[in-house]
């Protein structure tokens, strides 16, 4: 039954984001705009987690833990992230797509890193859980925010905001979720092994992957042209996804396989 929540949830949420975006449409009452960019970002985020939830064996992790990583570590994460990228901004006037993966990264790893040293949840499936989590909820604030100044510097088309909450929503999993959730199967696998916490050379390489995708996927998303290079562009962030969602498979594929402990 577990493994239907995620349909469950994403065919309910699906209905009340409809219902919700005709009662806009009908009424005009912008009451409802703030309904639409929460169901309209949360949805992929909490869907996706209640997917792996019920994809991944051998349950540590209770649902008070995946809540405090999606609510708490999403809000620190973009808290500490949109703050840092701020202060580079002001101090220098630019912050590399390099850097923004750089601190994205890390931020969304601090509070996954913090259920890491306490060690009550050791295996890989533990980890990618607790990442992808805290990753889909700063995936669906973040989303939130693109979402409502689109829609402000569209003077209020819905068709707009609903191009961003379709777009961040859908490719949401194989972004944030997928970069964070690979580092964090690294990681806890690594300590599994040692017996002990852990900084090696496959943490790293994992760290270091997850923000050259996100790098990249930044940059082909910021270039824009005539339609043949947009064209382009968008075939090469479709291979950044694909190589990062296919990346958090294969760990999935592993923490699936692995022995109860």
């Amino acid at each position: 039954m577990v493994r239907r929540w995620w349909f469950q949830i994403f065919f309910v949420g699906l209905v009340l984001l409809f219902l919700v975006e005709r009662a806009l449409v009908g009424t005009r009452d912008p009451l409802y705009i703030s309904s639409v960019i929460l169901l309209g970002s949360f949805l992929v985020p909490v869907t996706f987690v209640t997917y792996l939830y019920g994809r991944l064996p051998a349950w540590e992790v209770p649902l008070p833990a995946l809540a405090a990583c999606f609510v708490w570590g999403g809000t620190i994460g973009t808290i500490l992230a949109g703050t840092l990228e701020y202060d580079l901004l002001r101090r220098i006037g630019l912050v590399p797509l390099l850097g923004i993966g750089l601190i994205e990264e890390s931020a969304k790893l601090v509070f996954p890193v913090i259920f890491y040293f306490l060690g009550r949840y050791r295996s890989e499936a533990d980890g990618i859980i607790l990442g992808v989590s805290t990753a889909m909820g700063f995936a669906a604030l973040e989303t939130m925010g693109y979402s409502f100044v689109a829609f402000l510097q569209s003077q209020g088309n819905l068709g707009v905001l609903n191009e961003v909450l379709l777009v961040r929503g859908l490719m949401s999993p194989a972004e944030h979720g997928a970069w964070t959730g690979l580092v964090c199967a690294v990681l806890f696998r690594e300590r599994l092994r040692a017996g002990h916490a852990v900084l090696n050379w496959r943490i790293a390489g994992a760290f270091l992957t997850a923000v050259v995708l996100h790098a990249l996927w930044d940059t082909f998303n910021s270039l824009s042209g005539p339609i043949l290079v947009n064209f382009f562009t968008m075939l090469l962030s479709l291979v950044v996804a694909v190589v990062s969602l296919t990346l958090l498979i294969r760990r999935v594929h592993e923490a699936s396989q692995a022995p109860s402990l």
